[in-house]
């Protein structure tokens, strides 16, 4: 059981780093567009188009590591008021209705990827791009994210701290 864990944290932060990686890559798509731009050149059609698709990648890969890191916005001044029970109770609806959510997202992204497949639906713009490729994530990513909130569940760890403010 242990090594399954380890695998899965392990997944999760190569997730995590492929999303940073996609986000270095925009940097350096958007510089380079914008001066191929100022000196009179059109921009590839890929470079435009490998920014899209990285602005979804990154936001599906990079979000199951945010909950584990509980670095998702949530705003703690009324659970920072509530008594310590009362707080880990609503911390603890707060987190299954997240798993709710997610697990309904991951279902019907599971559809999308799969109508995707069966359709053979392309992305049709610069290339011709499998969609079944950007929807995948939908599922895995969705999937993930509801059991890294229904850690928060049933786990020993809240999702909220009951500290209102910045801590940095």
């Amino acid at each position: 059981m242990q090594q399954l864990i380890r695998l899965y944290t392990g997944f999760l932060y190569a997730m995590a780093f492929v999303a940073g990686a996609m986000l270095i890559w925009l940097m350096i798509s958007v510089v380079v567009s914008v001066l191929m731009r100022n000196m009179g050149m059109q921009p590839f059609a890929w470079l435009f188009t490998s920014s899209e698709y990285a602005l979804l990648y990154m936001t599906m890969l990079g979000a199951p590591w945010l909950v584990r890191e509980k670095g998702h916005v949530h705003i703690e001044l009324v659970t920072a008021a509530l008594p310590s029970n009362v707080r880990r109770m609503i911390s603890r609806l707060v987190a299954a209705a997240c798993v709710v959510v997610s697990l309904v997202l991951a279902w019907k992204g599971l559809d999308l990827f799969l109508t995707n497949i069966e359709r053979n639906d392309y992305d049709v713009r610069a290339y011709y791009f499998p969609r079944w490729i950007l929807t995948i994530s939908f599922p895995v990513s969705f999937g993930l994210m509801a059991v890294e909130f229904s850690r928060f569940v049933f786990g020993r760890d809240l999702m909220h701290s009951g500290e209102a403010g910045i801590h940095e």
